[in-house]
């Protein structure tokens, strides 16, 4: 039988295209998307949608006992950047909704969780090559230190409840459908619409900024996957490293370039530069390959094929390639 979904936090940048991939999946009717507002109306009009308020307990609860729901996806959440400009904000969104999912669950009320955790739970004092699974954690940013302490009731609520809870570490994560929501990261996705639209990219990192990155594809790849596993393949219930590939802004930019010769790239840190210092530069995601056999399909030339392909045509500008 098809699992019955709920999706909170489905007008976002990953939560969006998870929708679209899941309803493919299990049909339309299975997997209700649901949001604080109507904010993407592609989402709202592809199938069943819901206003729920993440950090209402009664609101989630309403929508999980209306569509008899099963499995929740909790992508709802403040992001590292967005957070340091609002950090209570950033912490009731992102500790009470995670709390209110992981207490359905213990009471039986849904059966399947899965939340996204982040980089961000690392620190400046992290090995930031090939950072293990298991390794010091000292976020510096609110979002970081929301992500770590969810990853530690992840883990408590399924050793005390048994509560089947499955969580991924993302990197940066690029798309060429939705905008990103205000993270550190942001800049790898900015950086192909403005080489269209613009063809100039002023980075809020410096050149030589190296941070794990994913295509979108592969990142819900690796989440359908997890949630997919066997339960007794899933070993780690705190959360599990995930990585595809690493770049620095100028090896983007130098992509770029094969394809758009005349772009030019400027830097300018700001305090971002301050986030992206204390995060790895690569993953070791050896854990999420050998339990559930993880892998990834895109590197950063199939990136930026993919990403100048479509935006190609979504803003109706002819690829500037060289004579």
């Amino acid at each position: 039988m098809n699992p019955k979904i709920l999706i909170i936090g489905a007008c976002g940048q990953i939560g969006s295209e998870l929708t679209f991939k899941l309803r493919d999946m299990y049909g339309s009717s299975n997997v209700i998307a649901s949001d604080i507002s109507y904010s993407n109306l592609e989402v709202v009009n592809s199938g069943i949608f819901e206003v729920v308020d993440a950090r209402n307990y009664a609101s989630i609860k309403m929508c999980v006992e209306k569509y008899n729901i099963d499995t929740i996806y909790l992508m709802a959440a403040m992001l590292s950047a967005t957070g340091e400009k609002y950090p209570m904000k950033a912490w009731d969104l992102n500790m009470e909704s995670l709390f209110h999912v992981l207490n359905l669950a213990k009471s039986n009320v849904i059966e399947k969780v899965f939340w996204p955790s982040s980089i961000a739970v690392f620190g400046p004092t992290t090995p930031v090559e090939n950072t293990p699974q298991y390794t010091v954690m000292e976020p510096a940013t609110v979002y970081g230190i929301t992500k770590q302490v969810g990853e530690r009731w992840c883990e408590y609520y399924f050793n005390k409840y048994g509560v089947d809870v499955r969580s991924l570490r993302y990197p940066g994560i690029i798309s060429w459908k939705t905008m990103p929501g205000g993270g550190t990261t942001d800049y790898a996705v900015e950086i192909y619409h403005e080489a269209i639209i613009n063809g100039l990219y002023e980075c809020f990192l410096t050149e030589n900024t190296k941070l794990p990155m994913m295509y979108m594809d592969d990142a819900i790849k690796a989440t359908i996957d997890i949630m997919e596993a066997p339960k007794e393949h899933v070993k780690i219930r705190s959360s599990y490293n995930i990585a595809a590939i690493s770049f620095t802004p100028k090896e983007v930019a130098e992509s770029i370039s094969q394809t758009y010769p005349k772009f030019k790239m400027l830097y300018s840190p700001d305090y971002r530069q301050h986030i992206a210092n204390g995060w790895p530069k690569s993953i070791d995601d050896s854990h999420a390959r050998q339990h559930w056999a993880w892998q990834h399909d895109f590197d950063l030339q199939d990136i930026t094929k993919t990403m100048l392909y479509h935006l190609d045509k979504k803003y109706n500008a002819p690829l500037k390639k060289s004579n």
